[in-house]
């Protein structure tokens, strides 16, 4: 079995109110930082802010990707792929 570690934070006041009255805040905590961890931009890894060197990639990349609106009706910004498509239709010339 692994060994756990405590981890602390700072909180307001209002917020730590809120989680006092949880009954297992640990619990609530440990599964909201995993499920926040999970959710996090594989690109810029959570910071908001790409390094000269990703931008560089990421005009690469977008030469043949965009982001668009799902059409799936849930309505979430996602990547398309336009490399296959232009590929399909015989225009996949650089």
């Amino acid at each position: 079995m692994k060994k756990e570690s405590v981890v602390t934070f700072k909180a307001d006041e209002r917020l730590a109110e809120l989680l006092h009255a949880l009954p297992n805040r640990s619990e609530f905590i440990r599964r909201a930082l995993l499920e926040a961890l999970d959710s996090t931009c594989p690109l810029c890894q959570g910071s908001g802010i790409l390094s000269p060197s990703q931008r560089e990639h990421w005009k690469e990349f977008s030469r043949h990707h965009r982001v668009g609106q799902c059409g799936d009706g849930c309505g979430e910004s996602i990547l398309f792929c336009d490399y296959q498509a232009s590929l399909k239709s015989g225009n996949g010339k650089e």
